[in-house]
């Protein structure tokens, strides 16, 4: 007999939303991270679209520590020494429905865990996963600090190229055009100062995206969120690209706060954290086997990511890709039926849900921006091009707006502008 219902490898969103679902059903769940608690890994901050909270907490808003209600959206294109911004604000976007929140994730992930712990999970910290158990092919638990523990299904949340999904035969390692590198920070502000800023009624913020300098041309973004009395700034460029870069991230990322668009928003804020992180980043394509033997896969190790440039997602995949798992594990549970077709109602819930569907309705986006470098250098000089025809005035004959926008585009050539874009459209 096995020692628990089900193994959780990794306390993160996927890992703890399964582990709360579980042990609520009763089951016998284990519940083992790394990191000397739940987030610790997750320094820094991100988003959260709270659909996907809402379907394992559903009174979430009663104690989560999230942060600002996001009711602005800005995209920047941005040189050296200029950013040309799109912004939309609107209460609308912080509908119940549709609402999205800044989080820090140390104290969410934390909270999270805590969920699954008062449901009844048994939540193991400080604790790595060596390499996992094997009955023949099938997956029958883990082993850990030379101690061996057995599960009838394991699940593996440990997080973006997890080496236990390639022991368990469920995928190979990723390649380094399909992951990127993430450097983050948390600058530490008063309430009021965000407020002012960033022109935000108390509790409500933005999301700040950043696209061409930032990352020194290279593939990638900047990305700004903020909390309740901090910050949280940083980039992510694509590995392989990244390589060829002269300038470390570290540096990269100290550039760009000293941006001109950037500085002011930070000026006076204390440094409070510091943390880097792999995020996958190739789409559909480097999505593993979900299921095994015994067997499940969820979150960042099932690569379910999605970077747009305009719109991140992430955290409300992983949250689902948990709860759906452990709905799949319990039917299986209940069949006496643990093998990967046993398993197989998770991937039908997945194909059947929002995160496999916007996987593969992005699925050529990821190689669309691979391939066209021009996002991040090209156009953000043409962008400021444009803006700087359009705006200044210098006491010469004013000249038809026409032959002011005509201009920038014809230096790049309208033909590879308006390729571009069909492009990126068809990927979208």
């Amino acid at each position: 007999m096995a020692d628990f219902d089900v193994i959780v490898v990794g306390a993160g969103c996927a890992g703890s939303a399964a582990a709360c679902v579980l042990a609520r059903e009763g089951k016998g769940v284990l519940l083992v991270e790394r990191g000397t608690d739940a987030g610790s890994k997750n320094m820094t901050g991100g988003r959260i679209y709270t659909h996907a909270l809402r379907d394992v907490i559903p009174d979430f808003e009663d104690d989560a520590p999230l942060e600002r209600r996001i009711t602005c959206e800005r995209i920047s294109l941005m040189t050296e020494d200029a950013a040309t911004t799109v912004e939309y604000a609107s209460p609308a976007l912080g509908a119940p429905e549709n609402a999205s929140y800044a989080v820090l994730r140390g104290p969410f992930d934390s909270w999270l865990a805590s969920k699954a712990e008062q449901a009844g999970a048994e939540c193991v910290f400080g604790i790595t996963v060596d390499g996992l158990v094997k009955d023949g092919a099938r997956i029958a638990g883990i082993r850990a600090n030379g101690d061996e523990i057995t599960a009838d299904i394991t699940i593996l949340a440990d997080g973006a190229n997890s080496l236990l999904v390639e022991e368990a035969g469920l995928g190979k390692r990723p390649l380094p055009h399909q992951m990127a590198v993430s450097a983050k920070e948390t600058i530490a502000l008063p309430p009021e100062t965000i407020d002012d800023r960033f022109r935000a009624a108390p509790g409500e913020g933005t999301a700040w995206l950043f696209a061409g300098s930032p990352t020194g041309g290279h593939v990638g973004g900047g990305f700004l969120y903020t909390n309740r009395d901090s910050v949280s700034i940083g980039l992510v460029a694509t590995l392989s690209d990244l390589c060829t870069s002269t300038v470390a991230l570290p540096d990269l990322l100290e550039r760009f706060k000293q941006h001109p668009a950037v500085e002011p928003v930070l000026r006076g804020g204390k440094l409070v954290e510091y943390s880097g992180h792999m995020v996958p980043e190739g789409g559909l394509a480097m999505v593993p086997e979900l299921t095994g033997d015994g067997c499940l896969v969820a979150g960042d190790a099932a690569m379910l990511c999605v970077n747009l440039g305009y719109q991140v997602r992430g955290m409300d995949y992983a949250l689902a890709s948990g709860r759906m798992a452990a709905e799949a594990a319990l039917e299986a549970l209940e069949a006496g039926d643990t093998s990967a077709a046993g398993l197989q109602g998770y991937r039908s819930r997945l194909e059947q849900s929002f995160v496999l569907q916007d996987m593969r309705a992005y699925r050529d986006f990821p190689a669309f921006m691979e391939k066209t470098t021009r996002i991040f250098d090209t156009y953000p000089a043409m962008a400021s091009d444009m803006m700087q025809s359009l705006f200044k005035v210098d006491g010469a004959p004013v000249r038809p707006l026409r032959k002011k926008m005509m201009e920038p585009l014809r230096r790049v050539g309208l033909m590879t502008v308006l390729g571009d874009v069909r492009k990126g459209m068809k990927a979208l």
